[in-house]
């Protein structure tokens, strides 16, 4: 497989072009941002984590029937995906109340969710990812009512085997958000899961290991990842 141009750099990724039109190769960086990219910095080994963290959930999901983008792991910081014409909507399940919902709704930190809540934003960075309605992603063409059900069946399918498995390794799956696009007509979960983009509290103590600890300034971002990528089985070497 031939790496051949960049396509888009993102804020902790780039994606490249290969001589394959239907594939492309994800490069995991270093670089963490938080607040919509107002609090930057480079986190040594995060690129690797997340990757090979990535490639270990993303095979679990397709053993349970989950379809992704996923393909197979090129080095500790790449990885081969099918190309997706990408809807620009986020999913967000929420197991336990934080984050924004604490803020929105005045819910206490914690509090188990029952059932989960399943909420949808805009990506759209410039407007800081507005939260939106199945309603306008139908009416704005982002998505067809089939499609956008289509991605809920299969993220509460996700957070169905996520949950368990985080709770096997001693772990809160508190929320989590996932993106999909379309490769041949089909919705499939494209970009990532990592602690990037989902909440992981340890069950005991609910300490912290995800990303809040970068956007909070907890420290042990990575030492975090580390952690939770030992207690799932994830191989980083």
């Amino acid at each position: 497989m031939e790496k051949r141009t960049e396509l888009y750099r993102g804020k902790a990724k780039s994606v490249y072009t290969t001589d394959d039109p239907d594939r492309l190769i994800l490069l995991f960086r270093n670089d963490t941002s938080a607040f919509d990219g107002k609090k930057i910095e480079q986190l040594e080994r995060k690129g690797m984590v997340n990757n090979r963290f990535n490639a270990f959930i993303m095979q679990k999901l397709q053993d349970s029937g989950i379809p992704t983008q996923f393909d197979k792991l090129l080095s500790d910081t790449e990885c081969l995906v099918k190309k997706l014409d990408m809807v620009p909507v986020e999913c967000v399940v929420r197991n336990y109340a934080a984050g924004s919902l604490v803020k929105r709704l005045g819910i206490e930190e914690g509090k188990e969710l029952l059932p989960p809540t399943f909420e949808l934003f805009l990506k759209d960075d410039a407007k800081g990812d507005p939260f939106i309605n199945e309603s306008h992603v139908v009416t704005f063409g982002w998505a067809t009512a089939e499609q956008l059900q289509r991605m809920r069946e299969l993220t509460l399918q996700v957070n169905d085997v996520l949950k368990q498995l985080f709770d096997d390794a001693g772990l809160l799956l508190v929320d989590f958000k996932l993106e999909f696009g379309l490769f041949k007509g089909d919705v499939v979960l494209g970009d990532e899961f990592s602690p990037d983009g989902c909440r992981l509290w340890d069950k005991e103590t609910r300490k912290k290991m995800d990303k809040d600890r970068f956007r909070q300034g907890l420290g042990g971002v990575i030492e975090a990842y580390e952690e939770v990528a030992q207690r799932l089985g994830v191989p980083l070497s």
